[in-house]
């Protein structure tokens, strides 16, 4: 495109700087928020007062703070489950699945243990670390199915975890149903209630247990992508599957062990939400509703590059949206949805950005 003398093109980049990731980041979100302010318009909310009340509520007050933090840690897990084995081309759709597996896990323990006993005082130093470790072990062996089938006869993974999810969704509801082994005292489609003595320890409604894994998590799976050598081979992989077979990378081995590790990691976040969040402790009858919101994680996985230590605000800052989304629309009396669709547009405006990561505009004089 010429404009007065100057020509306009489009260049690739060929990287782009923390900073730079940074800003487009921020532009992507201001805009959004701009594109969203239409709706509060239409619904006769001043747009400055919706967001006011979103924010507000979600970074600021003292119920809204410990939901949006808890949430955030539920995303960010999921995030981590996709990253994973995205850093290797693969793609992860299954955290849903992967979650309600390990959640299941979780409490299989503690039933083990005879926690649905009315009255039961179980040694949480025994069981929580055993319920973690359920969580792990159900969530990574669901996601080695995946694993096993793209690495041997390279199925379409995006196929298998999608399917996954249907299977854990229904075997979920079969374990929590009337008469089903993990049914609740009150036989209404809710799981059993964890005793007292083994719920995750809480400060301020914030389960800090599974915050500190959460925080420590981000920090050995950056490590893991830029000093150790399995973490190169993932690159590598990612990069170019026939280069990396060339090298003497195993195919099988990428796949396999990406998608058991993503797993475990959203295995984690079923613990994290069924398993710790205060005023919960069991599984809900809306558990699909968490299933759905594991959903997040891909976009962080994608806006954050694939970097760990990136996901983190942005965890948060989808953390925000839902609790401040929700809570906005019974205070201003909005429309069922306006949660749903700000997130929605957010999450398109920033994976159309993702276009400024790859490529920038040129203007050059005409010589």
């Amino acid at each position: 495109m010429k404009l007065a003398g100057y020509t306009l093109k489009l260049e690739k980049k060929a990287s782009f700087s923390g900073l730079e990731a940074i800003l487009i980041s921020v532009v992507a979100i201001a805009f959004a928020l701009f594109l969203v302010g239409f709706i509060f318009l239409q619904a006769g909310v001043n747009p400055a007062e919706g967001y006011k009340a979103i924010f507000t509520y979600a970074f600021a007050n003292s119920f809204g703070v410990p939901l949006t933090i808890n949430r955030a840690v539920f995303i960010l897990l999921s995030s981590f489950a996709f990253i994973v084995p995205i850093r290797a081309g693969l793609w992860n759709i299954g955290m849903a699945g992967q979650l309600y597996f390990g959640a299941l896990s979780a409490f299989g323990v503690a039933y083990a243990f005879g926690a649905r006993v009315s009255g039961a005082v179980l040694s949480p130093w025994v069981v929580i670390p055993l319920m973690i470790l359920g969580a792990i072990v159900g969530g990574g062996l669901i996601g080695a199915i995946p694993g096993v089938l793209k690495g041997r006869f390279n199925t379409n993974e995006i196929v298998v975890t999608m399917m996954l999810n249907f299977i854990g969704y229904w075997v979920v509801a079969h374990m929590i149903k009337e008469g089903g082994p993990f049914m609740g005292s009150g036989g209404e489609g809710e799981g059993y209630k964890l005793p007292v003595s083994i719920q995750a320890p809480v400060v301020s409604g914030v389960s800090i247990l599974t915050l500190a894994i959460a925080l420590i998590l981000a920090v050995l799976l950056y490590v893991l992508f830029t000093r150790t050598r399995f973490g190169y081979q993932i690159r590598a992989f990612g990069h170019s599957p026939a280069a990396s077979r060339y090298a003497g990378i195993s195919p099988f081995k990428i796949a396999f062990l990406t998608f058991v590790i993503g797993g475990a990691l959203a295995g984690l976040a079923g613990y994290h939400y069924f398993g710790t969040v205060p005023n919960l402790n069991q599984i809900p009858k809306n558990y699909g509703d968490f299933g759905d919101m594991a959903f997040y994680g891909i976009i962080c996985g994608l806006i954050s590059q694939g970097n760990p230590l990136a996901a983190i605000p942005l965890a948060l800052l989808f953390g925000g949206l839902t609790s401040g989304g929700r809570y906005v629309q019974g205070k201003l009396h909005l429309s069922y949805g306006i949660d749903y669709a700000l997130l929605g547009v957010l999450m398109i405006v920033l994976v159309a950005f993702q276009f400024f990561f790859r490529y920038r505009f040129v203007l050059k004089k005409e010589s």
